[in-house]
């Protein structure tokens, strides 16, 4: 069934939303949002879709970027992850692709250590510097 051929209304206020929700790629997540906003959120939908409305990524390529967003440390969306998986083979990504994703996104965490590392090492100089050695023990 194409967008055309759906019950929703021609000029409705919120055509993305509706035309997420009809190809299964609507996050009840967004209900909340939805309900106290429908504007807001289709404008926020229309702006986080833009990139692949215009066709300039491949739709497997948007769920790479997409599975590295939600497995990100910083969001660690683990249902968006899943769908975002699923969604990667169904359009013929590899295991080893995802993986790839995956491992390619976890250097993030690693970030932690290469900026701490060296505060940890100035701070422990300064320590060292004054004689306060008894909090290095």
């Amino acid at each position: 069934m194409s967008f055309s051929q759906t019950a929703i209304p021609l000029k409705s206020d919120t055509p993305i939303c509706d035309e997420l929700r009809i190809s299964e790629k609507w996050n009840a997540d967004w209900d909340g949002f939805t309900e106290l906003d429908p504007i807001w959120t289709e404008k926020f939908m229309a702006m986080a879709m833009h990139p692949m409305a215009k066709g300039l990524i491949e739709p497997k390529v948007w769920e790479f970027i997409a599975i590295a967003v939600d497995a990100s440390c910083t969001h660690m969306y683990a249902p968006g992850t899943r769908r975002h998986i699923r969604r990667a083979l169904e359009l013929g990504a590899t295991k080893e692709e995802i993986t790839a994703v995956l491992q390619g996104v976890s250097v993030l965490g690693l970030h932690a250590n290469s900026m701490a590392a060296p505060m940890l090492i100035e701070e422990i100089a300064k320590l060292d510097a004054t004689g306060n050695t008894a909090a290095l023990a």
